[in-house]
């Protein structure tokens, strides 16, 4: 109804055409370009959740946010293989690389599996959230559908803005623009 046509308006200014050539490049682009070409999708898209009977779970999954995650990838983990437990956990699942002297499978995961997801769902949440789709989206070959492609382009479009924010903070001295970014 009009919530979910609000929702649904934010993106709606960004394309929903498959992901090009271009935007399968780099780290993230070639860790979700590899679902662009799947016919199959979640049989809830991302914009139909908010309106559906998943969504008094999804409030209380963002008021909790961080138990949320962990829980959906033991889920998700323990899915694409039963009775596995965190044994198969991996920061991001190496998805998207490491940075710097970071890289998954080296960060203790073996021997401390929550606290890392603790620390991956603190400071990476939207990796994590992606990480955790990517192992269903495997598991059942699922890919892309037009919301999820907006949702990239719109995010895309908001970690540059942050960037010009950043620099722009940099090099003046208005304290607003150090808040904006």
């Amino acid at each position: 109804s009009i919530n979910c046509y609000r929702f649904k308006m934010c993106l709606f200014c960004f394309s929903s055409e498959p992901l090009s050539i271009n935007e399968r490049r780099g780290r993230h682009g070639s860790a979700l370009g590899q679902f662009a070409d799947s016919g199959q999708t979640f049989d809830v898209s991302l914009c139909q959740v908010p309106c559906s009977s998943a969504c008094p779970c999804c409030i209380g999954a963002m008021l909790c946010y961080c138990p949320a995650q962990i829980w959906m990838r033991h889920r998700a983990l323990n899915h694409a293989q039963p009775g596995s437990g965190w044994s198969n956990y991996s920061c991001c699942q190496g998805y998207y690389g490491g940075c710097c002297c970071l890289q998954p499978g080296q960060m203790c995961e073996e021997t401390c599996p929550v606290p890392c997801m603790c620390l991956e769902t603190c400071l990476c949440p939207g990796l994590a959230v992606s990480a955790t789709s990517m192992i269903v989206r495997e598991q059942h070959s699922l890919g892309l559908d037009a919301d999820d492609v907006r949702l990239i382009r719109c995010s895309n479009c908001l970690q540059i803005f942050s960037c010009f924010c950043h620099i722009i903070a940099c090099l003046t001295d208005c304290e607003a623009d150090d808040h904006l970014a």
